[in-house]
């Protein structure tokens, strides 16, 4: 059985439940862990009691180390630092052989186990951001992404997180200064300062908006295949990292931010996963009142949308730029 765990607040409800949601379909033996970092979040998820996970409080995670260095931290970055803290968390607390961190923005389309079979003997497994080029980030965010990081317990992987967690401790900010960055680029070196660490090669783990551009997908035998342009290599979409997706007032979405989207990208990913939202949404509203403040971060539409010809672009033909309006995916799939 796969231990994973992850951490999110209740603005990241309908993320987090979408992405619950994926493993309940594709992965036949898991457990999560899930670290719910306010109390609304948490009283939430305790209430749908979900088949495969625990639900961690605050007040049951927080130690005296994190109480110290919460109030220097801003959410975002309490977040990271918290990160190799809650895979240590649920090792220690749980007896697990390993621990399994994933993002709550990731949506699986795939059994994870092929990605974790990666690791062999090895005690720590990473994730390259295979950056496309012009969104090449790797002096500022680092090589790797802190979106699946496998960690066994054993002597090398228990030196690598103890190692990962005292750094955050120590120093985790949303800024650059002296090749840091966040709890990310502490990964750039572990390959050679540690013994036993492992980069994914699979290119089924680790897709995401800054590195889509390389690849085109389509379904095939009832799984969603990925293909590299620029070498035709094939394989199995594992999971998507749906990083910088943002909700705004009116059904209008912003998918991928600056990043490059085509139909093929908007049809057979961004798409299906505005509609694993709502299904997140509907559960939500079918068995928990709440408000849907608290569960989104509804962002106000741009004053560039007061122009008619803007408004009539995302209204009616249902995108303008990088905005899309939740009917462009409505009528896409009824074509």
């Amino acid at each position: 059985m796969i231990s994973f765990c992850t951490l999110f607040n209740s603005t990241y409800l309908t993320r987090g439940l979408a992405m619950y949601h994926s493993l309940e379909l594709h992965c036949p033996a898991f457990h999560i862990y899930i670290f719910a970092f306010d109390q609304n979040c948490f009283e939430v998820l305790t209430r749908l009691q979900l088949k495969f996970a625990t639900i961690i409080s605050l007040d049951e995670f927080e130690d005296a180390e994190l109480l110290r260095v919460k109030p220097s931290r801003t959410a975002t970055e309490y977040c990271w630092t918290c990160t190799p803290v809650s895979i240590d968390y649920c090792i220690r607390r749980f007896g697990l052989d390993c621990c399994t961190y994933i993002d709550a923005d990731l949506l699986f389309y795939a059994d994870p186990l092929v990605l974790i079979d990666e690791l062999g003997d090895k005690s720590v497994l990473i994730t390259e951001h295979r950056y496309t080029k012009q969104y090449d980030q790797s002096a500022i965010s680092g090589k790797y992404c802190v979106q699946f990081v496998s960690i066994k317990n054993d002597t090398r992987g228990n030196e690598v997180l103890q190692w990962w967690k005292q750094a955050c401790l120590d120093w985790c900010y949303n800024r650059v200064e002296d090749n840091k960055f966040g709890d990310q680029k502490y990964l750039d070196d572990w390959c050679e300062r540690f013994e036993g660490v492992h980069e994914l090669q699979h290119l089924g783990g680790g897709v995401a908006p800054w590195n889509m551009q390389q690849y085109n997908f389509c379904w095939k035998a009832g799984a969603l295949q990925g293909m590299e342009l620029a070498t035709g290599k094939t394989f199995p979409l594992v999971f998507f990292h749906f990083h910088g997706f943002r909700y705004h007032k009116s059904n209008v979405f912003m998918p991928a931010g600056p990043y490059q989207l085509n139909e093929n990208l908007l049809t057979l990913l961004y798409g299906p996963y505005i509609d694993s939202l709502k299904r997140a949404m509907q559960l939500l509203t079918r068995k928990i009142p709440f408000q849907s403040e608290k569960i989104h971060e509804l962002l106000p539409v741009k004053k560039v949308f007061y122009y008619p010809r803007r408004m009539y672009m995302l209204y009616i033909r249902g995108h303008y730029r990088n905005y899309y309006h939740q009917s462009y995916f409505s009528k896409r799939q009824q074509a």
